[in-house]
């Protein structure tokens, strides 16, 4: 897998909205919605605190189906900290979006959550192509992976031992 430049910046900005996430008090997911050309057509971060399914990649996929036409939508990357849960990647493929880029693994975080004693999720940790076969995914991307590690724990309280 090779990420541009200007993904791996698409990144760095998740990761920024996933700190903004933290600091609110919500759990430090982070996501964009980018155009074909580059440009930055929406981005949010998780609001669960405010709606148990407010996750940001939903709500970038309905953003699009409101604002986006089906070839502009066919046309966008959604790049995001972490992998989709199926909810979002079900959202993702009837929103008609393209690609996805994502730096954690769903898998990765429950994994992560496993080894911090955490209660294990309501959903189970599919990988986005199990639930939109048509998706193109890249991620994880190993050299931003500590950033969103540091920021779970962060958020769930974690020292580091």
């Amino acid at each position: 897998m090779t990420l541009s430049e200007q993904d791996l910046r698409h990144l760095r900005r998740c990761l920024a909205l996933a700190e903004e996430s933290l600091n609110a008090g919500d759990q430090p997911f982070g996501s964009m919605l980018v155009s074909a050309e580059g440009a930055v057509l929406a981005e949010d971060h998780n609001q669960i605190h405010i709606n148990a399914i407010f996750h940001p990649e939903l709500a970038l996929a309905q953003w699009a189906g409101e604002h986006l036409s089906e070839t502009e939508r066919a046309q966008t990357t959604m790049y995001t900290t972490g992998e989709h849960c199926p909810m979002c990647a079900a959202a993702h493929a009837w929103a008609g979006l393209g690609r996805v880029v994502y730096i954690c693994s769903g898998k990765q975080f429950a994994q992560w959550c496993n080894e911090w004693g955490l209660p294990p999720s309501p959903v189970k940790p599919l990988a986005i192509n199990e639930v939109a076969p048509d998706v193109t995914v890249l991620g994880p991307v190993p050299e931003l992976m500590d950033k969103v590690r540091a920021l779970h724990m962060r958020y769930f309280g974690i020292t580091q031992k």
